[in-house]
């Protein structure tokens, strides 16, 4: 193939015609041309040379042109592509290092194999050109629903025609037992686009949860204008959904209007998702209340919620506890992923139980260590006190609202639970020392006897080792495993201490050893946090 040819304007229509059917910039096409025709004119001239290509956009005229860059003469490696200031001076005025001679050479004919590797390049440039065109058209479109055209099924997954390319619905993102055959209408959430060596992959779902709340986008025009919001939604795709509504108008109710006339708009996407029951809820600021409202069709009579530890406990009518928690545990799982919180169902008889247990060991406690009778231990229980600690530093006064208690009754249980906690502090110290803790850890401001004997036990035995510690190895967590939220146990969590107080403690010892520059620290005070337990009736 000779590019000296009359018919050079082949060039730019040969671009255009394959830009048009790729639905590319010609640019690209061009630009493929130029790299394969200087890839074929190195291989006529030496592959040590620096051949560059330039297509004349209007004319088709392919002008070749070898470069030669000037460096210092203990750089020079390639003496066809570089030279030195001294063999510059032949052909340049004043030249200097990094600059650039360029000459044009005559144009190369190309042969079978060279004309072969040509098109080899054009293509691979092509098949980049589309890929990034069809990751550039789709990248925005994540978080959105698309119809398809299903094509086959591999392995059980659905490869779905998308109009610019291909997608595709895994086995796991399908509704139930969902069967395609080649050609049928699809309609899909678009999950996530990633640029991949391959090409662009495109990852659909029909289980996501954000694939019921774009539906009813869809269907409730109250949604898609913003006069309602999709607060949260949770699914057991294929058989039960739990989805929160919030209204910003007050004249519209969002449940009706996600329900619409006789339920036309929830049987749409009902219709959509294989039968899915769908229950909609209104959404509320106050957990307590938002969960009463999640387990619905189940009636609840108390919630007691514990923010720190994001658990929750549910009491309900001993003939509500199998609706409340539903067929397979459905409905409290369902409303625990539409909270985000750990929830216990109890039924009103446990949680008296469970009252009354607690009752009887905080008066054991208080019975063993003060020496009381059991009818003064059973006082402090009822006034709220839960420990020593509280009776042994609470303010006398708190002790003289209790009958029978008078200011020298008051100061001798103060004495006594003093007595006994120096006594516990001191057995705690001695058998961290036992453990092999430091000096260093037992001197730090902050951690009781007790906690240092527990965090020995976990392995913390000097400042460098709590210094190193992460937050919630300290006071405990919850992660989201598959779905499942899953408690972690901290060191120091059966002393109440909240990430907020390990984070602070933690960065105070790495100050300590010099490990964080102090000036770097903002100042932030910590907020109070009340850790207490709420009580709600429903």
């Amino acid at each position: 193939m000779a590019i000296t040819s009359a018919n050079q304007l082949e060039l730019l229509q040969t671009a255009e015609a394959v830009a048009r059917e790729k639905m590319i910039d010609p640019a690209l096409v061009i630009e493929a041309m130029e790299e394969s025709l200087a890839r074929a004119a190195k291989s006529r001239y030496g592959a040590e040379m620096d051949i560059h290509v330039a297509i004349d956009r209007k004319t088709g005229r392919a002008t070749f042109t070898r470069v030669r860059t000037v460096v210092a003469e203990d750089e020079l490696e390639n003496y066809q592509a570089e030279f030195t200031v001294d063999q510059a001076k032949q052909y340049m005025d004043n030249p200097e290092i990094g600059q650039q001679y360029i000459e044009e050479v005559p144009p190369v004919e190309m042969g079978r194999i060279a004309a072969q590797s040509a098109k080899q390049v054009i293509l691979q440039k092509i098949r980049e050109a589309e890929r990034d065109r069809q990751y550039e058209e789709f990248k925005d479109r994540a978080g959105t629903i698309i119809n398809g055209l299903v094509k086959r099924e591999e392995y059980g997954n659905v490869i779905v025609d998308v109009g610019a390319g291909e997608a595709i619905l895994r086995r796991n993102e399908k509704i139930g037992r969902e069967s395609y055959r080649p050609n049928d209408r699809i309609r899909v959430y678009i999950k996530d686009v990633r640029r991949e060596q391959r090409g662009p992959q495109i990852f659909l779902s029909r289980t996501a949860p954000e694939f019921m709340a774009e539906l009813f986008k869809m269907e409730v025009p109250e949604i898609y204008d913003g006069i309602i919001e999709i607060k949260a939604v949770a699914r057991d795709p294929g058989s039960r959904a739990k989805i929160a509504v919030i209204s910003y108008d007050g004249s519209i109710d969002p449940v009706g209007a996600c329900v619409g006339m006789r339920g036309s708009r929830v049987q749409a996407v009902v219709n959509e998702l294989q039968g899915e029951k769908i229950d909609i809820i209104p959404w509320n600021d106050d957990q307590p209340t938002f969960l009463v409202n999640a387990l619905q069709p189940a009636e609840v009579s108390k919630v007691v919620l514990d923010e720190e530890a994001g658990k929750i406990e549910v009491v309900v009518p001993e003939e509500q506890l199998s609706l409340a928690i539903g067929r397979r545990g459905q409905n409290v799982r369902l409303a625990s992923q539409l909270t985000g919180l750990d929830i216990d169902i109890m039924t009103e008889e446990q949680e008296s139980q469970r009252r009354q247990a607690e009752f009887e060991l905080r008066t054991k406690l208080f019975m063993d260590n003060l020496d009381l009778d059991e009818f003064f231990a059973q006082l402090l229980v009822s006034e709220g006190f839960t420990n020593l600690e509280e009776v042994a530093y609470v303010e006398v006064n708190e002790l003289l609202v209790i009958d029978g208690v008078d200011e020298d009754t008051a100061q001798e249980l103060q004495a006594r639970a003093q007595d006994v906690l120096e006594a516990q502090n001191k057995a705690a110290l001695e058998a961290a020392r036992a453990l092999g803790v430091e000096d260093s850890l037992i001197e730090f401001d902050g951690l009781t006897p007790q906690m240092i004997e527990a965090l020995a036990k976990d392995g913390v035995k000097t400042l460098e080792d709590f210094a190193t510690c992460a937050d919630w190895e300290l006071a405990g967590g919850w992660t989201t495993v598959d779905g499942e939220r899953v408690k972690d146990d901290g060191s120091l969590e059966p002393f109440e201490v909240s990430l907020e107080d390990a984070q602070a403690m933690i960065m105070t010892a790495r100050v300590m050893l010099g490990w964080v520059d102090p000036t770097e620290l903002e100042a932030e005070e910590p907020e109070d946090d009340d850790t207490e337990e709420q009580e709600v009736e429903a």
